[in-house]
């Protein structure tokens, strides 16, 4: 194949990739209204297969978005309400022995699906939040010495609520920093809240019917296009100057590790899809900075006295980096 077939598949692949997801959001934002810019950036961290953490208050709709997502995308989903008396095999699953068989079995546990939503994470103990890990980050888990593939794809969705602090476990680092992206929903307007209400009087039910318009296959192919997004080294060296300054501010204990770097670059790649690109420009890496950065900063003490939000940092060092003048050729 020439290189100038393989650009056109590529740009096929990617344009293909570019109308489905399109499909998809407008879907979404048919049941979660007034959130376009949440649900493209929740768009953008499937399109590059990465875990998603919705931090905000209840009742904005941040289970709501998830078990929308997953039955649009025609997924196998699995949901699990974590609370402090949860068990790491009530996630992954153990084995149980079989009188009949005479042998020991192993029942799956319900992380063996496509989407897994975690529903308020950290109510559960350290121990049962750590069952995620490897599961996040190599898709397999390992109990007993025997190693278990997980489907594909699989994306883990969790969310948590940032004002109840009682009988709660805050993430550690390491799962934190498995997370590619963290995102807030935020308070609708009147003119939304308004429409939300009115949804609901049109409906007239509580659920609510979306029809599947993707299936697991399909969002595997829509990964692999992703893959074909061209980022130019000087574009690469801007995502590592962002990364490398949080580590150099004097507000900041933890600066983000280089996960973080590839975690800009996945997303980015994933926004310039979304823009109807094949390569990525400076822009996407602003937008895809504070939802990937956001939880991999960790501030020192006397900053979070003060009031110091991480949000605030990254956006003034998206401001004092130097933006590389970028042409595609």
């Amino acid at each position: 194949m020439t290189e100038d077939k393989k650009k056109t598949k590529a740009s096929e692949l990617i344009d293909k990739t570019n109308k489905s997801a399109k499909v998809i959001t407008d879907e979404i934002s048919n049941v979660v209204l007034g959130k376009e810019q949440t649900i493209e950036i929740l768009m953008a961290g499937v399109l590059a297969n990465g875990n998603i953490l919705f931090e905000d208050y209840p009742g904005l709709a941040k289970t709501l978005m998830s078990n929308t997502l997953a039955d649009i995308l025609g997924c196998d989903f699995k949901r699990i309400q974590f609370t402090p008396d949860l068990l790491p095999a009530d996630i992954t699953g153990s084995y149980f022995y079989d009188p009949e068989k005479n042998k020991f079995t192993f029942r799956k546990g319900p992380i063996f699906c496509n989407i897994l939503l975690a529903d308020e994470i950290n109510r559960a103990p350290p121990k049962t939040q750590a069952a995620l890990l490897e599961a996040m980050q190599e898709k397999q888990i390992t109990i007993e010495g025997t190693t278990h593939k997980l489907s594909r794809p699989f994306i883990v969705l969790a969310t948590q609520n940032p004002i109840e602090y009682e009988g709660t476990y805050p993430l550690p680092e390491a799962q934190m920093d498995r997370f590619l992206i963290k995102i807030g929903v935020g308070y609708p307007d009147e003119d939304v809240e308004v429409g939300i209400l009115q949804a609901r009087a049109d409906r007239k039910k509580d659920s609510f019917t979306v029809k599947a318009l993707a299936t697991p296959a399909k969002v595997v192919e829509m990964h692999k296009s992703i893959e074909e997004v061209y980022v130019k080294k000087e574009v690469m060296k801007y995502m590592v100057e962002l990364v490398q300054s949080t580590r150099r501010d004097t507000r900041v204990a933890v600066g983000s590790s280089p996960r973080g770097s590839l975690g800009l670059f996945k997303l980015s790649r994933a926004l310039a899809v979304l823009s109807g690109r094949d390569y990525v420009v400076p822009d996407d890496v602003k937008r895809a900075a504070i939802p990937v950065l956001g939880h991999r900063v960790i501030l020192k003490p006397e900053a979070r006295i003060r009031g110091v939000k991480v949000e605030e940092i990254i956006s003034e060092l998206l401001m004092t980096v130097e933006v590389p003048a970028v042409t595609v050729e």
